[in-house]
């Protein structure tokens, strides 16, 4: 019996940052002085190109300016992980793809992120419509239930934010969780068998709400991927330079722009 292969999958990382991105204003630290590009961080998110499909995850402060980067002129939908405002802020930009494609833009996320998506977007979903208002078509999405996406499968995965459940996503044998502290057990068996692997570490010392980098790297040894791109990376971290060298050969420490086929 022939085995069956999974499709090619495309994945850009638009932003590998923090909620304050890279440099931080004001700061004037090494890494947020430094020349080089991969020192750059915008706020994160990522796009997913699967079977023809287009996957936007996450609509941060700098979705505009991420698409123009790198010329993304298709979304067939966006997951959203969680409601925090690097990771939606956005969200007034989808007009841009309103225009384009001439269809409301569907936006999967759980009613927790609904609920905070109607407060701050009021005018998109109070229901008066007028010229040049952003079309979301809002979905609704839980942890236990895998979902389609133009006929792409994809599974969320719960993980804990602090105390904030937030989603992770998994496609085929790709999974992206970013924002991370801690995850049980009955989620993480949704993420084994994965062969790529991203997850955030924000930098070495202990956090209350995200994963240092020894701690990502401790998840990363009992998922046990073939590889794993580190994101939302804080300037406290340090220069790519210096730390992307020390990370074990199967890890990388992602940067804005870079694009990996999966």
């Amino acid at each position: 019996m022939l085995k069956k292969t999974m499709p090619k999958m495309k994945l850009t990382f638009l932003g590998t940052g923090t909620s304050t991105g890279v440099p931080m204003i004001g700061c004037k630290c090494k890494t947020c002085t430094s020349s080089d590009p991969k020192d750059k961080r915008l706020r994160t998110s990522a796009h997913l190109e699967v079977e023809g499909v287009h996957l936007q995850m996450d609509v941060g402060p700098d979705f505009r300016q991420q698409m123009l980067r790198e010329n993304i002129n298709k979304i067939d939908g966006i997951l959203i992980t969680h409601e925090h405002n690097d990771h939606v802020i956005g969200l007034d930009e989808v007009r841009a793809f309103n225009f384009l494609q001439k269809k409301d833009m569907p936006v999967y996320a759980t009613e927790q992120v609904q609920v905070n998506l109607k407060q701050r977007f009021d005018y998109i979903f109070s229901g008066k419509s007028y010229p040049g208002i952003p079309k979301v078509k809002l979905i609704t999405i839980t942890k236990t239930t895998p979902f389609f996406m133009e006929g792409i499968k994809i599974i969320p995965i719960e993980v804990m934010h602090g105390q904030l459940p937030i989603l992770g996503f998994r496609v085929h044998d790709f999974t992206y969780i970013t924002d991370i502290k801690t995850i049980n057990e009955d989620e993480l068996e949704k993420v084994m068998g994965t062969e790529v692997l991203v997850l955030s570490a924000l930098h070495q010392d202990a956090h209350r709400t995200h994963q240092n980098l020894d701690e990502a790297l401790a998840l990363i040894e009992k998922i046990a991927p073939k590889h794993t791109y580190l994101t939302h990376i804080s300037h406290r971290m340090g220069r790519y330079a210096n730390i992307a060298p020390t990370l074990p050969s199967h890890i990388t420490m992602a940067y804005d722009g870079l694009t990996i086929e999966i």
